[in-house]
Protein backbone atom coordinates (compact mmCIF):
# COMPACT_ATOMS: atom_id res chain seq x y z
CA UNK A 1 0.00 0.00 0.00
CA UNK A 2 1.24 3.46 -0.55
CA UNK A 3 1.73 5.70 1.83
CA UNK A 4 1.34 9.59 2.38
CA UNK A 5 3.52 11.72 5.03
CA UNK A 6 2.54 14.24 6.32
CA UNK A 7 4.84 16.80 7.59
CA UNK A 8 4.18 19.03 10.00
CA UNK A 9 6.28 22.03 11.34
CA UNK A 10 5.98 23.19 14.62
CA UNK A 11 6.76 26.53 16.90
CA UNK A 12 4.93 26.64 19.83
CA UNK A 13 2.06 25.09 18.59
CA UNK A 14 0.82 23.83 21.65
CA UNK A 15 -2.79 25.47 21.73
CA UNK A 16 -3.33 24.33 18.52
CA UNK A 17 -2.22 20.66 17.60
CA UNK A 18 -5.43 18.88 19.19
CA UNK A 19 -7.66 20.43 16.84
CA UNK A 20 -5.04 20.09 13.95
CA UNK A 21 -4.69 16.28 14.39
CA UNK A 22 -8.41 15.80 14.83
CA UNK A 23 -9.12 17.17 11.82
CA UNK A 24 -6.76 15.72 9.71
CA UNK A 25 -7.28 12.21 10.97
CA UNK A 26 -11.00 13.11 10.10
CA UNK A 27 -10.23 13.90 6.47
CA UNK A 28 -7.74 11.24 5.91
CA UNK A 29 -9.99 8.79 6.65
CA UNK A 30 -11.78 9.20 3.35
CA UNK A 31 -7.96 8.65 2.02
CA UNK A 32 -8.74 4.83 0.17
CA UNK A 33 -5.99 2.31 -0.50
CA UNK A 34 -3.19 4.99 1.18
CA UNK A 35 -1.54 4.35 4.15
CA UNK A 36 -0.90 8.05 6.27
CA UNK A 37 1.59 9.10 8.90
CA UNK A 38 2.02 12.57 10.82
CA UNK A 39 5.80 13.49 10.84
CA UNK A 40 6.15 16.27 13.39
CA UNK A 41 8.97 18.74 13.87
CA UNK A 42 9.30 20.66 16.34
CA UNK A 43 11.43 23.31 16.20
CA UNK A 44 12.98 24.69 19.42
CA UNK A 45 9.46 25.13 20.40
CA UNK A 46 9.48 27.10 24.16
CA UNK A 47 5.83 26.12 25.06
CA UNK A 48 4.03 22.50 25.54
CA UNK A 49 4.26 21.70 22.06
CA UNK A 50 6.58 18.76 22.49
CA UNK A 51 5.13 17.13 25.50
CA UNK A 52 2.00 16.77 23.30
CA UNK A 53 3.92 15.47 20.28
CA UNK A 54 4.81 12.64 23.35
CA UNK A 55 0.79 12.46 24.01
CA UNK A 56 -0.18 11.88 20.43
CA UNK A 57 2.75 9.34 20.02
CA UNK A 58 1.82 7.50 22.44
CA UNK A 59 -2.18 7.16 21.27
CA UNK A 60 -1.25 7.15 17.82
CA UNK A 61 1.55 5.12 16.21
CA UNK A 62 1.10 6.62 12.93
CA UNK A 63 2.39 9.99 14.81
CA UNK A 64 6.07 10.61 14.90
CA UNK A 65 8.25 13.59 16.08
CA UNK A 66 11.90 14.90 15.78
CA UNK A 67 12.34 17.76 18.40
CA UNK A 68 15.23 20.51 17.40
CA UNK A 69 17.99 21.18 20.20
CA UNK A 70 17.40 24.75 19.20
CA UNK A 71 15.22 26.94 16.92
CA UNK A 72 16.79 26.44 13.48
CA UNK A 73 13.72 28.09 11.83
CA UNK A 74 10.73 26.79 9.15
CA UNK A 75 13.22 26.19 6.17
CA UNK A 76 15.07 23.81 8.42
CA UNK A 77 12.20 22.04 9.64
CA UNK A 78 10.46 21.79 6.32
CA UNK A 79 14.11 20.03 5.12
CA UNK A 80 13.95 17.62 8.09
CA UNK A 81 10.49 16.55 7.46
CA UNK A 82 11.03 15.78 3.55
CA UNK A 83 14.76 14.13 4.94
CA UNK A 84 12.59 11.64 7.22
CA UNK A 85 9.38 10.98 5.65
CA UNK A 86 8.82 7.48 4.16
CA UNK A 87 5.96 7.93 2.43
CA UNK A 88 5.59 7.87 -1.40
CA UNK A 89 4.26 11.08 -1.25
CA UNK A 90 4.74 14.03 0.96
CA UNK A 91 2.77 17.08 2.11
CA UNK A 92 4.35 19.60 4.19
CA UNK A 93 1.30 21.66 6.48
CA UNK A 94 0.93 24.13 9.33
CA UNK A 95 -0.32 23.47 12.07
CA UNK A 96 -2.08 26.10 12.97
CA UNK A 97 -4.91 25.32 10.29
CA UNK A 98 -4.60 27.69 7.75
CA UNK A 99 -3.91 25.07 5.26
CA UNK A 100 -7.45 23.79 4.88
CA UNK A 101 -6.86 19.62 5.16
CA UNK A 102 -10.25 19.63 3.67
CA UNK A 103 -7.59 19.84 -0.07
CA UNK A 104 -5.85 16.70 0.75
CA UNK A 105 -7.89 14.44 -0.85
CA UNK A 106 -7.71 16.48 -4.08
CA UNK A 107 -4.18 16.62 -3.62
CA UNK A 108 -3.55 13.01 -3.72
CA UNK A 109 -6.14 12.91 -6.20
CA UNK A 110 -3.80 15.18 -8.36
CA UNK A 111 -0.76 13.36 -8.29
CA UNK A 112 -1.70 10.11 -7.99
CA UNK A 113 -4.57 9.98 -10.64
CA UNK A 114 -3.41 13.26 -12.94
CA UNK A 115 -0.32 12.83 -13.46
CA UNK A 116 0.85 15.82 -11.69
CA UNK A 117 4.62 16.12 -9.85
CA UNK A 118 3.06 18.40 -7.14
CA UNK A 119 -0.56 19.80 -6.03
CA UNK A 120 -0.14 23.17 -3.82
CA UNK A 121 -2.45 25.40 -2.04
CA UNK A 122 -2.60 29.05 -3.70
CA UNK A 123 -4.12 31.33 -1.10
CA UNK A 124 -6.31 33.92 -2.95
CA UNK A 125 -6.66 36.78 -0.05
CA UNK A 126 -5.17 38.27 3.00
CA UNK A 127 -7.64 38.27 5.19
CA UNK A 128 -7.21 38.94 8.80
CA UNK A 129 -3.61 40.41 7.79
CA UNK A 130 -2.53 43.99 8.25
CA UNK A 131 -2.61 46.19 5.42
CA UNK A 132 1.22 47.31 5.36
CA UNK A 133 2.12 43.60 5.64
CA UNK A 134 -0.31 42.44 3.24
CA UNK A 135 1.53 45.34 0.74
CA UNK A 136 5.07 44.15 1.21
CA UNK A 137 4.12 40.60 0.90
CA UNK A 138 2.78 41.30 -2.59
CA UNK A 139 5.61 43.72 -3.46
CA UNK A 140 7.98 41.19 -2.49
CA UNK A 141 6.63 38.66 -4.87
CA UNK A 142 6.68 40.93 -7.74
CA UNK A 143 10.22 42.01 -6.99
CA UNK A 144 11.55 38.75 -6.82
CA UNK A 145 10.09 37.27 -10.01
CA UNK A 146 11.61 39.73 -12.14
CA UNK A 147 14.83 39.51 -10.22
CA UNK A 148 14.90 35.50 -10.32
CA UNK A 149 12.99 34.58 -13.47
CA UNK A 150 11.34 31.38 -11.51
CA UNK A 151 7.39 31.29 -10.85
CA UNK A 152 6.96 32.46 -6.80
CA UNK A 153 3.51 33.82 -7.21
CA UNK A 154 1.74 35.94 -4.52
CA UNK A 155 -0.25 32.98 -2.13
CA UNK A 156 1.86 30.38 -3.29
CA UNK A 157 2.77 29.17 0.09
CA UNK A 158 4.37 25.85 1.68
CA UNK A 159 1.03 24.04 1.54
CA UNK A 160 1.84 21.38 -1.54
CA UNK A 161 1.83 17.25 -1.81
CA UNK A 162 4.82 16.16 -4.05
CA UNK A 163 5.62 12.69 -5.61
CA UNK A 164 8.58 10.99 -4.21
CA UNK A 165 10.69 12.12 -7.35
CA UNK A 166 10.24 15.97 -6.69
CA UNK A 167 11.20 15.16 -2.91
CA UNK A 168 14.34 13.89 -3.71
CA UNK A 169 15.17 16.76 -6.31
CA UNK A 170 14.66 18.84 -3.38
CA UNK A 171 17.03 16.97 -0.83
CA UNK A 172 19.43 17.04 -3.36
CA UNK A 173 19.46 21.08 -2.82
CA UNK A 174 21.41 20.59 0.29
CA UNK A 175 22.72 24.52 0.91
CA UNK A 176 22.54 25.93 4.29
CA UNK A 177 21.15 29.12 3.38
CA UNK A 178 17.66 27.62 2.22
CA UNK A 179 14.37 29.60 0.78
CA UNK A 180 11.88 26.52 0.26
CA UNK A 181 9.61 28.73 -2.09
CA UNK A 182 12.41 29.32 -4.48
CA UNK A 183 13.68 25.31 -4.20
CA UNK A 184 10.12 24.50 -5.49
CA UNK A 185 10.38 26.80 -8.43
CA UNK A 186 14.12 25.54 -8.98
CA UNK A 187 13.39 22.02 -8.89
CA UNK A 188 10.49 22.43 -11.60
CA UNK A 189 7.97 19.27 -12.12
CA UNK A 190 4.56 20.17 -12.98
CA UNK A 191 2.31 21.60 -10.49
CA UNK A 192 -1.42 21.95 -9.65
CA UNK A 193 -2.41 24.75 -8.34
CA UNK A 194 -5.67 24.98 -5.76
CA UNK A 195 -7.17 27.98 -4.88
CA UNK A 196 -8.39 28.33 -1.23
CA UNK A 197 -9.35 31.18 1.29
CA UNK A 198 -7.61 32.67 3.53
CA UNK A 199 -8.66 31.84 7.29
CA UNK A 200 -7.10 32.89 10.28
CA UNK A 201 -5.06 30.64 12.64
CA UNK A 202 -7.56 28.47 14.75
CA UNK A 203 -5.21 29.46 18.24
CA UNK A 204 -1.95 31.01 19.15
CA UNK A 205 -0.11 33.93 18.11
CA UNK A 206 1.85 34.21 14.18
CA UNK A 207 5.88 33.61 14.62
CA UNK A 208 6.10 36.33 11.38
CA UNK A 209 6.96 39.78 12.39
CA UNK A 210 7.27 42.58 9.87
CA UNK A 211 11.08 42.28 10.56
CA UNK A 212 11.61 38.37 10.12
CA UNK A 213 9.32 38.87 7.21
CA UNK A 214 11.73 41.18 5.72
CA UNK A 215 14.91 38.85 6.56
CA UNK A 216 12.74 36.01 5.17
CA UNK A 217 12.49 38.25 1.85
CA UNK A 218 15.90 39.34 1.82
CA UNK A 219 17.02 35.64 1.79
CA UNK A 220 15.13 34.74 -1.26
CA UNK A 221 16.31 37.37 -3.12
CA UNK A 222 20.08 36.80 -2.11
CA UNK A 223 19.31 32.54 -2.40
CA UNK A 224 17.86 32.71 -5.90
CA UNK A 225 18.76 36.54 -7.89
CA UNK A 226 22.25 37.93 -8.41
CA UNK A 227 20.35 41.30 -9.73
CA UNK A 228 21.66 43.20 -6.43
CA UNK A 229 24.84 42.83 -7.95
CA UNK A 230 24.09 44.21 -11.41
CA UNK A 231 21.94 47.25 -9.74
CA UNK A 232 25.34 48.16 -7.79
CA UNK A 233 27.40 47.64 -11.02
CA UNK A 234 24.89 50.01 -13.08
CA UNK A 235 24.96 52.47 -10.64
CA UNK A 236 28.89 52.28 -10.16
CA UNK A 237 28.46 52.98 -14.38
CA UNK A 238 25.89 55.86 -13.98
CA UNK A 239 27.93 58.23 -11.34
CA UNK A 240 31.28 57.76 -13.26
CA UNK A 241 29.37 59.09 -16.61
CA UNK A 242 27.54 61.57 -14.56
CA UNK A 243 31.02 62.67 -12.98
CA UNK A 244 32.89 62.71 -15.94
CA UNK A 245 30.51 64.83 -17.60
CA UNK A 246 30.05 67.38 -15.11
CA UNK A 247 33.67 67.78 -15.01
CA UNK A 248 34.01 68.23 -18.62
CA UNK A 249 31.58 70.65 -18.44
CA UNK A 250 33.06 72.52 -15.33
CA UNK A 251 36.44 72.64 -16.85
CA UNK A 252 34.98 74.11 -20.15
CA UNK A 253 32.95 76.52 -18.21
CA UNK A 254 35.70 77.96 -16.35
CA UNK A 255 38.58 77.94 -19.57
CA UNK A 256 35.40 80.00 -21.46
CA UNK A 257 34.25 82.22 -19.12
CA UNK A 258 36.82 82.12 -16.45
CA UNK A 259 34.76 81.62 -13.68
CA UNK A 260 36.05 80.23 -10.14
CA UNK A 261 34.72 76.73 -9.78
CA UNK A 262 32.56 77.25 -6.05
CA UNK A 263 29.73 75.43 -4.61
CA UNK A 264 30.98 74.00 -1.01
CA UNK A 265 27.36 72.70 -0.09
CA UNK A 266 27.40 71.02 -3.46
CA UNK A 267 30.36 68.96 -2.58
CA UNK A 268 29.71 68.07 0.49
CA UNK A 269 25.95 66.89 -0.70
CA UNK A 270 27.82 64.88 -3.15
CA UNK A 271 30.87 63.57 -0.89
CA UNK A 272 27.67 61.94 1.66
CA UNK A 273 25.52 60.96 -1.23
CA UNK A 274 28.72 58.78 -3.01
CA UNK A 275 29.85 57.78 0.20
CA UNK A 276 26.47 56.34 0.94
CA UNK A 277 26.28 54.64 -3.00
CA UNK A 278 29.58 53.31 -1.86
CA UNK A 279 28.48 51.70 1.45
CA UNK A 280 25.18 50.37 -0.01
CA UNK A 281 27.37 48.46 -2.66
CA UNK A 282 29.98 47.47 0.15
CA UNK A 283 26.78 45.82 1.95
CA UNK A 284 24.94 44.29 -1.14
CA UNK A 285 28.81 42.06 -1.93
CA UNK A 286 29.06 41.95 1.56
CA UNK A 287 25.79 40.11 2.13
CA UNK A 288 26.41 37.46 -0.71
CA UNK A 289 30.15 36.59 0.96
CA UNK A 290 28.12 36.62 4.06
CA UNK A 291 26.31 33.80 2.62
CA UNK A 292 29.15 31.66 0.84
CA UNK A 293 30.83 32.17 4.26
CA UNK A 294 28.01 30.49 6.18
CA UNK A 295 27.49 27.78 3.21
CA UNK A 296 31.84 27.16 3.22
CA UNK A 297 31.07 26.35 6.98
CA UNK A 298 29.12 23.36 5.85
CA UNK A 299 27.40 23.45 9.40
CA UNK A 300 24.21 21.02 9.93
CA UNK A 301 20.79 22.17 8.07
CA UNK A 302 19.83 20.91 11.84
CA UNK A 303 20.32 19.09 15.23
CA UNK A 304 18.03 16.81 16.43
CA UNK A 305 17.65 16.36 20.25
CA UNK A 306 14.73 14.04 20.38
CA UNK A 307 13.03 11.89 18.19
CA UNK A 308 10.39 9.00 18.71
CA UNK A 309 10.37 5.62 18.50
CA UNK A 310 8.88 5.59 14.76
CA UNK A 311 11.47 8.05 13.66
CA UNK A 312 14.51 7.00 12.03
Amino acid sequence: MEKLTIIVPCYNEEEVLDDFYHEVKRVTESLESLETELLFIDDGSKDGTLSKLRALQEQDRSVSYLAFSRNFGKESAMYAGLKQAKGDYCVIMDADLQHPPALLPQMVQAVREEGYDCCAGLRQDRHGEGKLRSLFSRTFYKVIQKMSHMEMADGAGDYRLMSRQMVEAILSCQEYNRYMKGIFSFVGFETKWLPFENVERAAGQTKWSLRSLFGYALDGILSFSTTPITIAAVMGVILFVLSLVYGIGTGVHTLLYGNQVSGYTTIVCLVLFLNGIQLLVMSILGAYISKNYMESKQRPIYIVKERSAGAK
